[in-house]
């Protein structure tokens, strides 16, 4: 067998061989292997350049063998990151992405449970408010966290970005709307007051200039952002009024409450519309359907509308509660198209994915679920197990895919010029762009992931 080494490395080898017999005790070997090496007359000179070489050889091998290995391992995990960055515009093409375990990102920082989570439109940020009193600002991409918003004296219930993102709205049970300025290094800029109990929901309409609010004062109100007036209340609850969502063109609003009942209302009139009758326990939580959802809700609920193509915001919308069940209702009439059965405790928060494809759903038996609307038939077809508490919202990302085309939305809607999503809960494929595939989950845990592709 032919040999690589040249002749002075094979005499170097042979010596460091014979030194590390020596040195060693291994009288036999070194005898034997001294003859046949030709290396008769060797005498171990602790001074010479073979001298402990092989030792050194051998350890060396070993540093750079684990050095190889965990640099590998750090360029794929590199590779992998770079590959898979939520706001590249290869994520963004992933239509059909859905959330699956591990999370990218365990927040943590909150000192009581984690209510609500509101995503920034343009910018990888987003809002928590919990029941320390606080609110806090995260950038979901690296899981950083950015700063506390304080001011609320009592348990935070719900927040949410305005359009453009300037502007954060927050409710809490002592009675206040508090409005923060982003580029007033978030300050309270506002304090409505107007409700007579816990403001549970709160909600920026289209365009900017109002917001709209929820309470267990069992009404809703629109409040003026300019002046702080309270310039409408409606009434028709009869109870804890849970949640409230305005339609991305600002016709509609939706609520729901303890009194089991979801309402569809007409803004400019302030009365009652449809009443959505069905749930057998409080009605926790709504989402108007993006219009990307409106074949598959049709299909599913076999309707055939007189026009087809009707793409009139908020003809759909869906609701979850504490009877363990989601409906699907025409918020026209009132008719229930589909009801979703799966979860085995009260359901806390609902969102469409952009695609309308699909609705996720959270829980407090701490899953989160997704329902296949359009080939699954609205069968759950994948179920996560998210925290290790009760699951108490969820949101899907509003910025769009590369930050050079994330442009402020004009004051149509929250959506750039198309129906809006707010707070998450609309679809983004309705504006143009693609919206970044990220949802964020909150929980009972104090505890916020951030499930990105």
């Amino acid at each position: 067998m032919s040999s690589s080494l040249t002749e002075r490395q094979k005499d170097e080898l042979h010596k460091s061989l014979l030194d590390y017999c020596k040195t060693q005790g291994f009288t036999a070997t070194f005898e034997a292997l001294q003859q046949e090496a030709g290396q008769e007359g060797f005498v171990s000179d602790p001074k010479a350049k073979y001298a402990g070489l092989l030792e050194k050889k051998w350890t060396s091998v070993i540093r750079l063998q684990k050095k190889i290995m965990e640099l590998e391992q750090r360029n794929a995990q590199l590779t992998e990151e770079l590959a898979t960055a939520p706001t590249s515009r290869r994520s963004a093409s992933q239509n059909d992405w859905l959330p699956r375990n591990p999370p990218r990102h365990v927040l943590q920082g909150h000192r009581g449970p984690v209510a609500k989570v509101a995503f920034h439109p343009l910018f990888n940020q987003i809002a928590s408010c919990s029941e320390d009193t606080t609110i806090k600002i995260w950038d979901w991409e690296t899981g950083d966290f950015e700063r506390t918003l304080k001011g609320h004296t009592k348990p935070v219930m719900d927040v949410d970005f305005d359009s453009r993102g300037r502007l954060l709205a927050s409710c809490s049970s002592d009675m206040s709307i508090k409005i923060w300025d982003s580029d007033k290094q978030w300050a309270c800029t506002s304090t409505f007051h107007g409700h007579d109990h816990t403001v549970s929901s709160i909600r920026f309409l289209p365009g900017d200039d109002y917001v709209v609010s929820g309470s267990r004062d069992k009404s809703i109100r629109i409040f003026e952002l300019a002046t702080g007036y309270c310039t409408k209340t409606l009434a028709g609850h009869n109870d804890w009024v849970r949640c409230v969502q305005p339609s991305s063109d600002g016709r509609l609003l939706a609520s729901c409450g303890n009194d089991q009942t979801g309402r569809i209302w007409d803004r400019a009139t302030g009365e009652t519309k449809v009443e959505l009758r069905g749930h057998e326990h409080v009605v926790e939580c709504l989402a108007f359907a993006p219009l990307a959802a409106y074949p598959a809700i049709r299909e599913l609920g076999d309707i055939k509308p007189a026009k087809p193509d009707n793409t009139t915001p908020g003809l759909y919308v869906a609701t979850g509660g504490r009877d363990k069940v989601i409906k699907i209702w025409d918020s026209s009439n009132g008719a229930c198209l589909r009801t979703l059965v799966g979860h085995d405790n009260w359901i806390r928060g609902i969102v469409w994915s952009p695609n309308g494809k699909y609705l996720l759903s959270v829980s407090d038996d701490k899953t989160l679920r997704v329902w296949d609307l359009g080939a699954g038939g609205g069968r759950c077809s994948k179920t996560i197990d998210a925290h290790g508490h009760f699951v108490t919202s969820i949101a899907w990302a509003r910025a769009k895919a590369g930050g050079e085309a994330a442009e402020p939305r004009p004051d149509s809607g929250p959506s750039g010029g198309a129906p809006s999503k707010i707070n998450g809960t609309s679809g983004g494929a309705e504006a143009g762009g693609k919206t970044v595939n990220a949802v964020v989950t909150t929980c009972v845990d104090m505890t916020i992931k951030v499930w990105t592709p």
